[in-house]
């Protein structure tokens, strides 16, 4: 399935969630591959956020932030394996994956790399490459305790590149992201480096070839 595909189902996913036609059974307790959802930081209480805004500084790459908003349609991420070793659209993601997120509404990876972020020097986040595709530094893996991401667990990522958590600073922006708080890499866990899916739609493994899905309010 080619990254178009990918990008249009689950848009149809989002539509049918929100006009209420899902067909899942019961709920999913686990993350699944090519899910949609948020990511929710317990200690601050904001989701992971992007949207086409370029840091000022650093990279100059489209910003990622922490976002109070529960209902804003830029906090949604699409879970996806490598360009080399991709996952099978509804398999449980193990704990240990390599994995890529891809934000939804402007089809850029979470990405990292050694500049400096913004407001505490920690290490920069963004949102990086073209229809879903970048490099190297997309790539995260998925630090759990049991042998699949659990939904309502709280987990780590860790980049690959540079041994970073994805965490939040506690930082926020002023103008023109007012209020919304410096997402970081850090170099060893803390506080700030649990996140937990919350609102998304989430694929069921194929039964007799036909996909089922699971949602809560986006």
């Amino acid at each position: 399935m080619n990254m178009s595909s990918l990008i249009s189902g689950v848009l149809l996913l989002v539509l049918m969630a929100l006009v209420g036609l899902s067909s899942g059974k019961g709920k999913m307790t686990q993350v699944t591959c090519g899910s949609a959802f948020k990511l929710l930081n317990n200690a601050y209480k904001i989701r992971l956020h992007s949207h086409d805004i370029k840091y000022g500084s650093g990279s100059g790459q489209q910003s990622v932030t922490g976002s109070e908003v529960k209902e804003d349609v830029n906090s949604i991420w699409v879970v996806k394996g490598l360009s080399k070793v991709p996952c099978k659209r509804g398999e449980p993601v193990k704990c240990g994956s390599k994995v890529r997120l891809q934000h939804l509404q402007t089809t850029r990876n979470l990405h990292s790399h050694l500049f400096s972020s913004p407001l505490s020097g920690h290490q920069e986040i963004s949102a990086f490459g073209e229809d879903g595709e970048g490099d190297s530094g997309d790539v995260w893996e998925i630090v759990c305790r049991g042998p699949t991401w659990g939904r309502d667990e709280q987990v780590q990522l860790r980049h690959i590149d540079t041994d970073a958590f994805l965490s939040a600073s506690g930082n926020t922006f002023g103008r023109p992201i007012h209020g919304q708080m410096e997402i970081v890499g850090v170099s060893s866990e803390d506080s700030g480096s649990y996140w937990q899916t919350v609102e998304g739609i989430f694929i069921h493994p194929t039964e007799n070839l036909k996909t089922h899905y699971d949602h809560n309010e986006l």
